[in-house]
């Protein structure tokens, strides 16, 4: 056994003088599903055949599938194990762990965790808790002590004039490797529908519509003009450390022009209908959110994921706040008679496409040569679960 480092500085286990072979699998490739076999070398993928391996030291999947690790782009579950109760803030070591347990467990591999720049009206620790749940991955993931490869996506709040400067503090980090710009005021972007966010607003607090629609009168004169002052010093970090830079929430064909002349690579949760369409034509890539599709719909009464399907308008699935999501969603989405998808392409919207925005060309399919990141997926009643998963040829779960 030799010690093995990946591009995040971790130290990981691998069998390189062995090879893995897992067999009678249906091996979902780039272009079909095939019943077959992987053999793994080196921590990379070596070959892919047809048919059952007979080498005596073969695992025997029993047809079960054969996945890529799942690559996040965007998923906000850290901060929730911070936060497992209102006001209960736990350790940041063991939260990044109860983390890492649950994303390893939804079959992602790669995980780009999102932790948010700055603070929101909603959540001003936020501006606190940034460094230490950073710092808490790198000593994590430098031990050893993650089972999933994590990175980061700093999603920046352009409403708090402290963003430009928490972000030049850890911009510089090996592990920091994707920034998004967002505005998350009401009438703004995801919030469009004022009168729906006064409802959401007053069933939580319990306030008046007539109390609620006065703070955010007030809300939006304090913060809205602080994004335009913020967004250049953004936009111009992530330019010099040559950065994908995500544009959060687009709604309007105004959002993706804005973006096209910053450098926009790839629209984020877009919003609406006209937003994803005009991000198509300026050639940016669209991640949409899994659990939008498995829900049924958008929790803000935005465009359903389903629809952007169906127009051909979405290139990436990510988590969001639902880390099995995205097994849930390619399996859906291969199934549904309603969308023109094959499993094979489904599951590259969870794998390949976001490890290439993510500027991972290594991994996220089933190819030679790729790192050895894999899956075994059973799948009851349309229910897909994980069985167990392998990092560079390494088993991890």
């Amino acid at each position: 056994m030799l010690r093995q480092t990946d591009a995040t500085g971790e130290a990981i286990e691998a069998a390189r003088d062995e090879v893995l072979i897992l067999s009678n699998a249906r091996v979902v490739t780039p272009d079909h599903v095939l019943h077959g076999s992987v053999v793994v070398k080196d921590g990379r993928i070596l070959e892919i055949h047809e048919g059952a391996s007979y080498h005596t030291a073969a695992l025997d999947f029993g047809g079960d599938y054969l996945l890529p690790g799942l690559v996040d782009i965007h998923t906000d579950h850290f901060e929730k194990h911070l936060y497992p109760r209102a006001h209960v803030r736990w350790d940041f070591m063991r939260a990044a762990l109860a983390h890492d347990a649950q994303i390893i467990g939804g079959g992602v591999t790669t995980v780009f965790d999102s932790l948010c720049v700055g603070a929101t009206t909603d959540n001003p620790e936020r501006a606190e808790i940034l460094t230490p749940m950073i710092e808490a991955l790198e000593q994590a993931q430098a031990a050893g002590m993650l089972r999933a490869e994590h990175l980061v996506h700093l999603r920046c709040e352009l409403t708090d004039p402290v963003t430009p400067q928490l972000t030049a503090d850890n911009i510089d980090r090996d592990i920091v490797r994707v920034i998004s710009v967002m505005e998350h005021l009401p009438g703004i972007r995801q919030s469009r529908d004022i009168e729906a966010y006064v409802a959401r607003a007053c069933k939580s607090t319990g306030e008046s519509p007539e109390l609620v629609r006065g703070k955010i009168k007030v809300l939006v004169a304090e913060k809205s003009h602080i994004a335009a002052t913020t967004r250049p010093d953004i936009v111009a970090l992530a330019r010099a450390h040559s950065m994908p830079l995500m544009s959060h929430d687009d709604t309007d064909v105004a959002h993706i022009e804005e973006g096209i002349t910053e450098g926009v690579s790839i629209s984020e949760f877009p919003c609406s209908m006209e937003a994803a369409q005009a991000a198509r034509a300026a050639g940016m890539s669209i991640v949409a959110g899994a659990p939008n599709l498995v829900r049924g719909g958008s929790q803000s009464g935005n465009i359903a994921v389903r629809d952007l399907l169906a127009a051909r308008l979405v290139d990436i699935l990510a988590s969001d706040y639902v880390p099995r999501s995205m097994l849930d969603a390619a399996f859906m989405i291969s199934a549904d008679p309603g969308l023109d998808y094959d499993l094979p392409s489904a599951v590259a919207m969870v794998t390949r496409s976001p490890a290439l925005a993510g500027n991972l060309p290594d991994r996220g399919a089933i190819e030679a040569g790729l790192k050895a990141d894999l899956i075994r997926v059973g799948l009851q009643d349309g229910h897909p679960f994980v069985k167990s998963a392998w990092r560079s040829g390494h088993r991890v779960a």
